[in-house]
Formats: structure tokens, C-alpha cells, sequence
């Protein structure tokens, strides 16, 4: 990803209280966590050492227990 232009609002005294983003920016960085957090669920996942199931057997217990 490309280092977005920096643009600040700031208060009073100068201080930077938020940034101005492109719409594109955004929404590469909202795309960006969310690839992150799914990296970090099965993370989770794979060092929890809960047994693990096949993903239609997961499935059809799920829809048994309904």
C-alpha cells in the first residue's frame, strides 16, 4: 500500500486530534484489519489445542444441536 498523504485537524494549541483520509485509504486499511484479525483467529485457533473437526462434520453437529 502506498504511504497515504498525511492531512491532520488540530485543536487549538496545534496538537493533532485526527487525521483526513482518502475514501480508498480507508477502505484498504479497514480491508487490512480485517485480513489481520483472521490471521489472528487462527492463530488463536491452531495454539488452543482444541480438537479440531472436519468441516462438515462441524457443520452438521451444528445443525443437529439446532
Amino acid at each position: 500500500m502506498a504511504t497515504p498523504k498525511e492531512r491532520y485537524v488540530v485543536d487549538e494549541g496545534g496538537n493533532r486530534i485526527e487525521v483526513i483520509l482518502a475514501i480508498k485509504d480507508y477502505q484498504k486499511l479497514l480491508e487490512e484489519i480485517e485480513e489481520l484479525e483472521a490471521i489472528r483467529a487462527y492463530d488463536a485457533a491452531k495454539s488452543s489445542g482444541d480438537e479440531t473437526l472436519p468441516i462438515q462434520q462441524a457443520i452438521d453437529e451444528i445443525e443437529r444441536d439446532r
